[in-house]
C-alpha cells in the first residue's frame, strides 16, 4: 500500500483537526484510567510470569541433560523454546518499555533488565523505543519498515535486487535476533564508513553487542551442552539449544510482521508529518500504522500481548496484561470516527504480511496484472526490467502501472 497521502481515497480525509484532537483526548483518558488503576494485581501478574518462565527454562535445561533419549529431547526443546519466547516477548520487550518501572523493583526495571537476545538492552531501547515508536511507519524515518533490507512501500523505487527479498526475509526470520542486533547498530551504514572515521559511539556499541553475543553463545552452545557430556547428550543438547533459538526467532519475527506489515497497514510520507505534530496526530498515526492478531489468552501471552499491537503502539508504557481490557474501548473509538481497526487471525495476518513482501519484491502492478494466460509475456517483461537499464525499467513500469489501473477500473465498473 502506498503512503496514505498518495492514495486515491485518504482514509482520514473525513476527519477535521478538531476530530483528531478529540481522538487524542479520548485516548489520553483511556490511558489515564489504567494508570490510576494499576497496582498489586498487575505486579503479581508480571512476577508470576517471570517465575514461571525461569522455572520452565531451568526444568527444560535439566531435562536436556538426558536429551540423548528422544522423548527428553522433544520435551526439553519444546519447554526451552516456550521459555525463550516468554522471556523475549512478554517479559523482556515489555520490561524494557518501562511498563513495570512503577513497581520500583530493580529486578524488573527497564534500566537494569538484560534479555536473552543478541541485541543489547540499551541498543534495542534506542532503536525501538526512541526511534520506531516515535516515527512509526514514516518512510525514511522508521527503520523498522523493512529493516533497511526490504521494499515495503510502492513509492520505493523498484530495483532488481528486491526480487530476492522473500529469501532475505526468510533468512532474517531464522536469525532474527542477529538481524535486529545489526539493525540496532546500523551496521550497513557504519561499515560503509572507513574504519578510522567510524564514531566512538558505534565502536563502543559494536563491542558491547559482540560481548553480548559471545556470552549468549557460550551459555547455549558451550556450557549447557558441556553439562550434558556425562550422559552422552552433548550434541543433542547443542541441537536443542539451536532449535529453541530458531523457534524463538521465527515466532518473534512472525508476530512483529503481523503487527506492522500486513496489507492495509498505512505508511506515511516524511514531509507530510509536521514538525509540531500534536498528540492527536501522533495517536492517529499509531492507530493506522499497526494491526492486531485475534486469538486466545494463551496466544496473547506468547506474543507478549503484541497481538494487541494497536493498543501497544498507542500506550507502549501500559502494563501488557491490560491491553485486552482497553482494546474494546479503543475499537469503539475507531468505529466512532469511522477508521479501520485492522485485526485478523494469526494465519491470516502472516499470509497477508508475506503476500506484501512477495508483491513488493516485484515491480508495481506485476502481480496484479499477471494471469496464467499472459504469464510468459509478463516474465519476459520482468526479465527485461532485471537485465536492462533504468530507461527500459521505467518504460516497463509505466506500462504495468497503466495496465493495473485499467484492471482496477474494470473491476470497479
Amino acid at each position: 500500500m502506498t503512503v496514505i497521502t498518495k492514495q486515491p481515497v485518504n482514509p482520514t480525509a473525513h476527519l477535521t483537526p478538531e476530530d483528531i484532537e478529540a481522538i487524542g483526548v479520548e485516548l489520553d483518558a483511556i490511558r489515564q484510567s489504567v494508570l490510576d488503576d494499576r497496582g498489586a494485581s498487575d505486579a503479581a501478574y508480571i512476577r508470576k510470569v517471570v517465575d514461571v518462565q525461569r522455572k520452565l527454562e531451568l526444568g527444560s535445561r535439566a531435562v536436556l541433560l538426558a536429551s540423548v533419549f528422544p522423548p527428553a529431547w522433544v520435551a526439553g526443546t519444546v519447554g526451552l523454546s516456550i521459555a525463550k519466547i516468554l522471556e523475549n516477548m512478554e517479559i523482556g520487550h515489555n520490561v524494557m518499555h518501562g511498563q513495570w518501572d512503577w513497581m520500583r523493583d530493580p529486578k524488573i526495571h527497564s534500566t537494569t533488565w538484560e534479555w536473552d537476545n543478541a541485541s543489547t538492552a540499551e541498543g534495542w531501547k534506542h532503536s525501538h523505543n526512541e526511534i520506531h515508536h516515535t516515527y512509526t511507519n514514516i518512510v525514511g524515518k522508521d527503520n523498522d519498515l523493512g529493516y533497511g533490507i526490504m521494499r515495503v512501500d510502492e513509492d520505493q523505487r523498484w530495483i532488481p535486487m528486491y526480487l530476492a527479498q522473500p529469501l532475505w526475509n526468510f533468512i532474517n526470520a531464522c536469525f532474527f535476533e542477529y538481524g535486529i542486533a545489526a539493525y540496532d547498530l546500523e551496521l550497513g551504514k557504519n561499515l560503509s564508513i572507513p574504519k578510522e572515521k567510524r564514531s566512538e559511539t558505534f565502536k563502543k556499541n559494536a563491542a558491547n553487542t559482540l560481548r553480548k553475543i559471545r556470552k549468549q553463545a557460550t551459555k547455549d552452545y558451550v556450557v549447557n551442552p558441556a553439562l550434558a557430556l556425562p550422559t552422552g547428550s552433548f550434541l543433542p543438547t547443542l541441537a536443542a539449544n539451536f532449535t529453541a533459538n530458531l523457534v524463538r526467532n521465527v515466532w518473534s519475527h512472525s508476530v512483529i510482521m503481523c503487527g506492522h506489515f500486513p496489507e492495509g497497514v498505512e505508511t506515511f510520507e516524511k514531509k507530510s508529518i509536521p514538525d509540531n505534530e500534536t498528540r492527536g496526530e501522533w495517536y492517529l498515526r499509531q492507530m493506522l500504522g499497526s494491526a492486531n492478531i485475534s486469538g486466545s489468552k494463551a496466544m496473547h501471552l506468547m506474543t507478549g500481548n503484541l497481538s494487541h499491537q494497536i493498543e501497544h503502539h498507542l500506550f507502549p508504557d501500559l502494563p501488557s496484561n491490560r491491553y485486552a481490557e482497553v482494546a474494546p474501548k479503543v475499537k469503539a473509538l475507531f468505529d466512532k470516527y469511522e477508521l479501520n481497526y485492522h485485526e485478523a487471525s494469526l494465519p491470516a495476518q502472516v499470509y497477508s504480511a508475506w503476500h506484501k513482501v512477495v508483491r513488493l519484491s516485484l515491480p508495481n502492478g506485476f502481480l496484479e496484472t499477471t494471469t496464467v494466460k499472459n504469464a510468459p509475456e509478463q516474465l519476459k517483461t520482468l526479465w527485461a526490467m532485471t537485465t536492462k537499464g533504468p530507461k527500459v525499467r521505467r518504460a516497463a513500469q509505466a506500462r504495468l502501472t497503466q495496465q493495473a489501473r485499467r484492471k482496477q477500473m474494470t473491476q470497479a465498473a
